[in-house]
């Protein structure tokens, strides 16, 4: 491995060991290892471990084609170093502020499709609905006025009718009358059970 190489390779692993700091409070940042379940942290403190160690061995590989040496480890640890002396709480802050930043920039999206998508939709449709129980009361309005007039115009209409035939059954002999009782009642006797089976097929049809 030339000397250049070993120099570029000290660089990357100077930088590597720095951004595995800012990964390693970014990490904690966002874990919350508190209220977090003792499994799930030792889960995702292993996983956090393999990518790092396959991120910096990635950069290695493209570096030096992979080549471990001793001063490697050394220049992991003085990037780390250099970084928890230097960059760490300016890096925090810098964090700190991109979170909020984002949760800001998260809320004015929601409160902006709110008012301009969700608002207008409800707003419509209540307005919708509104007209349709309105339009559908109106109907219902008038099909009441039209049965009730309708009713009374039968009331009218028959009324006169209806008096016709009382004064007429009260000019019909009785023994008349008692003859059309009985044949009335056998009509009905055999009419009846016909149309009580009739009505029971029926609902049996529109039960299938």
């Amino acid at each position: 491995m030339t000397l250049s190489i070993q120099f570029y390779t000290m660089l990357a692993m100077v930088g590597m060991g720095s951004v595995f700091g800012a990964t390693l409070d970014t990490y904690n940042r966002f874990l919350n290892r508190k209220i977090r379940k003792r499994w799930l942290v030792f889960l995702n403190d292993i996983l956090f471990w393999i990518l790092q160690a396959l991120f910096i061995f990635y950069i290695l590989f493209s570096v030096n084609f992979g080549e471990v040496r001793f001063y490697i480890f050394v220049a992991l640890l003085c990037g780390f170093t250099g970084y928890q002396a230097l960059l760490k709480d300016l890096y925090k802050k810098l964090l700190e502020k991109t979170i909020q930043g984002c949760v800001s920039f998260y809320n004015f999206l929601v409160r902006m499709l709110k008012n301009l998508v969700y608002s207008p939709i409800k707003w419509m449709v209540l307005l919708l609905v509104t007209i349709l129980l309105g339009f559908g009361k109106g109907i219902w309005s008038v099909f009441g006025f039209l049965i009730k007039a309708i009713i009374a115009i039968l009331k009218i209409v028959f009324t006169p009718f209806f008096w016709v035939v009382k004064l007429i059954s009260r000019l019909i002999p009785k023994n008349l009358k008692k003859f059309v009782e009985k044949l009335y009642n056998k009509f009905a006797g055999y009419l009846f059970p016909f149309v009580k089976v009739i009505k029971t097929k029926l609902k049996k049809w529109f039960k299938r």
